[in-house]
């Protein structure tokens, strides 16, 4: 236990990294820059280390810590190793089961329809968008015109059309004009830009919760990680604070354009990340009142299984959306697995 100083600092640099993100109201300038290849690629990236951490280094954590548990009760090695494989597995899919019910609860929070997470091909979107036209008046899933916003990082039907919209309202606020409302003439007009407003304060503060929910599970996986060891813990922190960066601009950007005000979606992109130290408190109390192989073993194989599917179920279809014809996700996801596999070589060399 004495990388528990490290293993929080750690934690919360990971979890502040929504911040960072969520910055980017203060900042019109960066949003126009920001592009779709560049969010894809490190989405990618992240999941590439994270999947590779999770198999190779922490599965593999867990099949030790109960190998060991069971090293003065087992004589015989192999029998001893595939009972140590089973209970690793079975805390390895638990972790599973655990996102996906945190994912149930998130749809349940949203009224987010259960196809959500599908992979939708946003090609015309794109089209539209590079094409010159307004992103604004790109269709949503019900074939309405307005601004698609993500319930959550992985449930948007159109991430890099929600990109192109602040992109244009970025522009627009560069050259001086903050607020469309300012041009409407109609009272009818004005009321149907209120409605939409709401709605996208709704919607941000949604994706918020969301993001806080899957964010806990992230902050028990460093935690654990760099409690065992400070070298790889830190590596899984750095990808997890890459993703986190999105996430935060994914809430911050459509309060601060509902609402104009820059302090209040920051404090929400920012509030979102809080929940990482949150699991990593619990992560602290399981193991302080228990240090055992056994536990360790456990904990070992709930963050491995949370992690691949962090990956698999949010961040590589998310990565997919932002570029639909793989131009870099797939060589993103490739490089990586090269990053932390050479980091692990060079670690115990």
């Amino acid at each position: 236990m004495s990388n528990v100083g490290i293993a929080f600092g750690a934690v919360i640099a990971a979890g502040a990294s929504t911040a960072v993100g969520a910055a980017i109201v203060f900042f019109p300038r960066l949003v126009k820059l920001a592009s779709r290849k560049v969010l894809a690629s490190s989405l990618g990236i992240s999941a590439g280390v994270m999947t590779y951490v999770s198999f190779v280094e922490i599965f593999q954590k867990s099949v030790g810590a109960f190998d060991a548990m069971n090293e003065s009760k087992i004589e015989d090695e192999d029998k001893r190793l595939g009972r140590a494989n089973l209970y690793a597995a079975l805390s390895f899919f638990l972790g599973v089961v655990v996102m996906m019910v945190i994912d149930v609860v998130i749809k349940c929070l949203s009224n987010h329809r259960s196809g959500s997470h599908d992979h939708h091909d946003i090609t015309d979107s794109l089209k539209k968008a590079e094409n010159g036209s307004d992103a604004s008046k790109i269709k949503n899933a019900e074939g309405t015109a307005g601004i698609v916003v993500p319930v959550c990082p992985g449930c948007s039907l159109d991430p890099a059309g929600d990109l192109e919209t602040w992109q244009v309202k970025a522009a627009k606020e560069e050259g001086g004009f903050v607020d469309d409302s300012v041009h409407l003439e109609t009272s009818q007009k004005k009321l149907d830009e209120e409605v939409e407003n709401k709605k996208l304060v709704k919607m941000g503060m949604q994706t918020a919760l969301a993001i806080a929910l899957h964010n806990f599970p992230e902050g028990l996986a460093t935690y654990v990680a760099v409690l065992d060891d400070p070298k790889i813990g830190a590596v899984l922190a750095v990808a997890i604070g890459i993703h986190n960066i999105p996430e935060g601009f994914c809430v911050s950007l459509p309060i601060y354009y509902a609402t104009g005000n820059r302090k209040k979606a920051f404090m929400w992109g920012a509030l979102s990340g809080v929940s990482e130290p949150i699991g990593a408190i619990l992560g602290y109390l399981v193991l302080a009142n228990s240090v055992t192989q056994a536990s360790y073993g456990v904990m070992f194989g709930l963050v491995a299984g949370m992690m691949v599917m962090i990956s698999l179920k949010e961040l590589l279809p998310t990565a997919y959306r932002y570029d639909p014809d793989d131009t870099v996700v797939t060589n993103s996801l490739v490089a990586g697995m090269l990053v932390i596999a050479a980091s692990l070589v060079l670690f115990y060399l």
